[in-house]
């Protein structure tokens, strides 16, 4: 039977939550060896990364995203030790499969996106079995990962930048934008009434963008309407350089500003869940 790390991060009281307590006992009632940790910093993370089985008791996206990120670190060969078998598309190679436990039944999260079972038991059930999901990973030049995506803008008014995937350019810096969406998962096809991507797939190697510019349509014996023209593509890579400073985004819901360039670029198949 398996040893099995379930992991959460902290924040909170100190002790396991309800949905943890109830997965450990699922996971030891069928024989499996539990070990449950709340990890207070990066150095926690990495010391359980050591090939035992792994739950990750998530509340949010982003602190499933933080257990990503160390795991690439963790296993992401540097440029001068590249292994000859690692895909050409790649600069990780495939990391071990975690079990996700969705701390919050009802949240409308990135698990739920991927119908990945929320109740503690039917997790654990997943993650002793042999069934498993990979699917594409971001990277970016800011040393972090996006596993859902990232929304620039779009709550805060205008402002201009230069944004291009792969060889298409979708502004080239002059048009005022409401918002850009960056997309592997489908958090962001939306932003209110206004549908920004079509259909993101994280598992079919492209990263999906959109961009909302506000333009001016004119009307025969009529006051000009103003209107959202969404511009979109699909590739591998998307830059964003930002003419102003300091431009509001969320990237897997944690809140940050971007002030100069900042690059993703797609993993096909870099990270894996448990499934039913």
């Amino acid at each position: 039977m398996y040893d099995v790390v379930l992991l959460t991060l902290g924040g909170g009281c100190g002790a396991p939550r309800v949905p943890v307590l109830a997965c450990a006992d699922a996971l030891t009632a069928v024989g499996a060896t539990v070990q449950t940790v709340t990890a207070e910093s990066d150095a926690d993370i990495d010391a359980i990364l050591d090939g035992r089985r792994l739950v990750v008791g998530a509340a949010t996206d982003g602190q499933l995203r933080a257990v990503v990120r160390r795991m690439v670190r963790r296993y992401a060969p540097a440029p001068s030790k590249r292994p000859a078998d690692l895909p050409a598309n790649r600069t990780v190679p495939d990391l071990p499969p975690i079990g996700v436990l969705p701390l919050d039944p009802t949240a409308d999260d990135l698990a739920a996106q991927l119908d990945l079972p929320r109740d503690p038991a039917e997790v654990a059930r997943a993650v002793l079995g042999d069934k498993v999901r990979r699917l594409d990973l971001l990277r970016n030049d800011g040393g972090s990962v996006t596993l859902d995506g990232a929304l620039i803008g779009g709550e805060q008014g205008m402002w201009r930048g230069r944004v291009e995937v792969d060889d298409a350019v979708l502004s080239d810096g002059s048009d005022p934008i409401l918002a850009c969406a960056v997309g592997n998962g489908a958090g962001h096809t939306r932003l209110d009434r206004l549908a920004l991507l079509n259909a993101p797939d994280p598992a079919d190697g492209m990263i999906e963008v959109a961009v909302a510019v506000p333009t001016i349509a004119q009307r025969l014996l009529r006051r000009p309407r103003v209107r959202i023209e969404v511009r979109r593509a699909r590739g591998r890579a998307v830059a964003v350089t930002p003419r102003e400073t300091d431009i509001g985004y969320t990237d897997d819901g944690v809140s940050g500003t971007l002030s100069h360039k900042r690059s993703w670029w797609i993993e096909p198949g870099a990270w894996a869940v448990y499934v039913r």
